[in-house]
């Protein structure tokens, strides 16, 4: 059970994510969460580094779509602007969510993976779902009320992982 928790990597953001080595791998869709993934979680619309990176990730042959557990306003309000597919109330980590936008990507779980800043929601339910995870360090250093409470049951999950030898990278912020 405790290895549903255990991403397949991790990175210190969606910028440092090798879009040759998904391409080798034969990945062509990217699901992304949206609050302290790509944006902090109280900005309302991406930045131009942002917009600069999905503009690259989309002409390198890619297809993204936002899966995030906030409402249709908040991330509407996001994509929309951007031209960016979503999936809006997602309750990660169910997979549902996760399932329909490789769908509506008319894509393979295989060819398909999950980046997001949350072990309990992202890497989770992503890899419940089985896809390939991403972990990334989340891009504010605050959060919602609910990802607080996450992020403590995170930290422990981190921890037991560590010490059962799972984790192989440096932990410094959780």
């Amino acid at each position: 059970m405790l290895k549903h928790f255990m991403p397949n990597e991790y990175l210190p953001s969606v910028f440092d994510l090798n879009l040759d080595h998904l391409q080798k791998r034969n990945i062509k869709g990217i699901i992304t969460d949206l609050d302290n993934t790509l944006v902090e979680w109280n900005r309302p619309e991406a930045t131009p580094e942002l917009l600069d990176w999905m503009y690259f990730v989309k002409q390198q042959g890619f297809q993204v779509t936002i899966v995030s557990n906030n409402n249709k306003a908040r991330v509407s309000a996001f994509c929309e602007p951007t031209g960016i597919k979503f999936i809006h109330s997602a309750k990660k980590p169910m997979a549902k969510a996760f399932n329909k936008a490789c769908k509506q990507m008319g894509l393979r779980k295989s060819e398909v993976v999950v980046i997001g800043d949350q072990v309990m929601t992202d890497v989770f339910g992503g890899n419940r779902a089985g896809f390939y995870t991403i972990l990334v360090v989340p891009v504010a250093e605050s959060d919602g009320a609910w990802t607080k409470i996450n992020r403590k049951v995170e930290r422990r999950v981190l921890k037991r992982l560590k010490g059962k030898g799972y984790i192989h990278w440096e932990e410094d912020s959780k």
